[in-house]
């Protein structure tokens, strides 16, 4: 595993580079999702509007406004921010490296650097905003196509949806959050996906209804990129070793090393008592851990052991016992391989991304993709949830997970917005 981009760059390319510990291989991989949704969203609303099905909105500018010095404060503190913790970093490189999560939200860095980025960055606004500056101002109407919005989309979607995620991955797993709080809250991994796409579907589509967008088209245009975002997010999830892997495949165990090796389901017990500590302090007893044996079958040999069982060795969370010769921060390792599903969901989304992107031309009725996306989603995710581990609620006797009470809802939900859409497109199209 490569809980950061030091750990890749060394294990693919040999290269020894320390300042690339810096780099999360979660938040590297966020990011790339954040990025490839936007270009492929931004493509579907440019045809979208090619089409006619989108129209662009008015929108007066006003031209030649005076410098807001608020404006020029919130960027020297910006550039304050980001000097402080830059020279910091390379004064205490030592400290940084060794532990960059912890420096990055400590309050340590350089004050000079602090003072002469954010000297520079206030300058620079201040310098711009004077050039544009005007003896009167003036009005100007422009016409603001709906792709042009996606930057905004995209800060709204990375701010609410990190957020979103946040809260209920947190609401799902109370009893840690309330052991350590400011941990959890300030933890880079522990995200719910679901909650995410909640919150900043709120926000955003709150936001189209005020510019003028259509929210039928923009959440059609979506559905392709939300899957794509959803299926890359899942490599940060896998690559970087962040807990997100399923329930233990008793077929196979992992040696002091992270290696798996194929072993009798029989001997299960037997595994898990020699590792006594780490699964007490998992699941506080030995007798209800969950598990379930498969072996990979004949008809997939040319498969590797790692895709049906995976220790994730220097996982990112620390996760497991103590990996043999290993020093430093991420040295742990599952004692029994578990199923990562992770690596399935990133296979399974990636080809319904696929799907979607090839039935956007065929469906045209507003709303029905969206809704397919919905259902394939939903699908994806309450199957996926059956050797996942999640904590398990207990409702009318049914003990659901959180993320199996969410894709249910989404499988409903979105039969029903086709059913719907199709019902009023039907009767908005008079009879011949």
């Amino acid at each position: 595993m490569y809980p950061n981009l030091y750990y890749a760059f060394q294990d693919l390319f040999g290269l020894d580079i320390p300042v690339l510990k810096l780099l999360q291989t979660f938040g590297f991989f966020v990011a790339i999702a954040f990025l490839a949704a936007a270009y492929v969203l931004t493509s579907e609303l440019k045809r979208r509007e090619k089409l006619g099905w989108l129209k662009g909105v008015p929108e007066t500018i006003v031209i030649g406004k005076p410098v807001n010095m608020t404006e020029v404060l919130v960027q020297g503190l910006l550039g304050f921010v980001v000097g402080y913790k830059i020279l910091g970093l390379i004064i205490d490189k030592a400290e940084a490296v060794a532990d960059p999560q912890s420096y990055i939200l400590s309050l340590k860095g350089n004050l000079l650097g602090g003072i002469i980025l954010g000297g520079l960055f206030g300058y620079l606004k201040y310098s711009s905003a004077k050039k544009q500056e005007l003896p009167k101002t003036k009005e100007e109407t422009i016409m603001i196509m709906p792709h042009q919005r996606v930057p905004d989309f995209t800060v709204m979607a990375a701010v609410a949806g990190l957020l979103g995620a946040k809260i209920f991955h947190n609401l799902e797993n109370w009893g840690e959050f309330v052991q350590d709080p400011i941990g959890a809250l300030l933890s880079f991994s522990g995200l719910t996906f679901y909650g995410g796409l909640i919150l900043a579907a709120i926000v955003i589509i709150r936001y189209a209804v005020k510019k003028g967008i259509n929210v039928w088209q923009l959440i059609d245009s979506s559905a392709p990129a939300l899957m794509l975002a959803y299926g890359v997010g899942r490599m940060g999830c896998h690559f970087s070793g962040d807990g997100d892997w399923g329930i233990y495949n008793s077929a196979y165990v992992t040696d002091a090393a992270g290696k798996i090796h194929a072993a009798d389901p029989s001997k299960f017990q037997e595994v898990v008592k020699a590792s006594e500590q780490f699964f007490i302090r998992q699941y506080s007893s030995l007798e209800h851990i969950p598990h379930a044996p498969f072996t990979k079958p004949g008809g997939l040999s040319f498969l590797p052991d790692w895709f049906f069982a995976y220790g994730y060795p220097h996982n990112v969370i620390n996760e497991g016992v103590q990996m043999a010769g290993c020093t430093g921060k991420y040295c742990s390792v599952l004692p029994v391989a578990v199923y990562p599903t992770a690596l399935y969901e990133i296979i399974v989304c990636l080809l319904l991304f696929v799907a979607l992107w090839a039935l956007r031309k065929k469906i045209t009725v507003p709303g029905v993709i969206f809704g397919v996306y919905l259902i394939m989603n939903g699908l994806e995710r309450f199957f996926i949830e059956k050797i996942r581990v999640n904590t398990k609620y207990n409702i009318f006797g049914f003990h659901p997970t959180q993320a199996e009470i969410i894709s249910s809802l989404m499988i409903i939900g979105g039969a029903a917005l086709i059913w719907y859409c199709r019902k009023i497109n039907k009767a908005a199209k008079p009879a011949i």
